[in-house]
């Protein structure tokens, strides 16, 4: 994450890498709570909560992602690179502090999450996006 810079070079997507941290941001503000999103569960929910978070698969590039984190759309707009980056550093601390925490919010399109898919989650969806852009 250090080394992500605002000229960094994209390999696919359409985020800049300023853009990506801020929703990336925004993805740890809705699990810290500081950031509503819809649900928007189904039936096949679990099995792809499953598949997303525990299987050793790299997630799929242009995935649509909800309208409340997309850029452009409901996302936190980019204002200060630096900042926004520390900000983004800040988040991930507080997330790692809060990992005990007894009870987690459910995710907008996986249903109910505990600990383990949470931790999942950050690991995977902070990579998805350094992947993004070479990192």
């Amino acid at each position: 994450m250090r080394a992500l810079g605002p000229d960094s070079q994209r390999k696919w997507g359409i985020m800049s890498p300023h853009q990506a941290i801020c929703h990336l941001s925004d993805g740890f503000r809705f699990v810290l709570g500081e950031k509503a999103a819809a649900p928007r569960t189904n039936v096949f929910s679990p099995i792809m909560r499953v598949v997303a978070l525990h299987l050793p698969l790299q997630w799929p590039r242009g995935v649509k992602t909800m309208p409340e984190v997309e850029q452009g759309i409901g996302g936190t707009p980019p204002a200060d690179f630096e900042r926004d980056k520390a900000e983004l550093l800040a988040l991930i601390a507080r997330f790692c502090a809060n990992r005990d925490q007894e009870r987690w919010p459910d995710h907008p399109m996986f249903g109910r999450m505990g600990k383990r898919d949470w931790g999942s989650w950050g690991y995977r969806h902070l990579h998805h996006h350094l992947r993004q852009f070479g990192q």
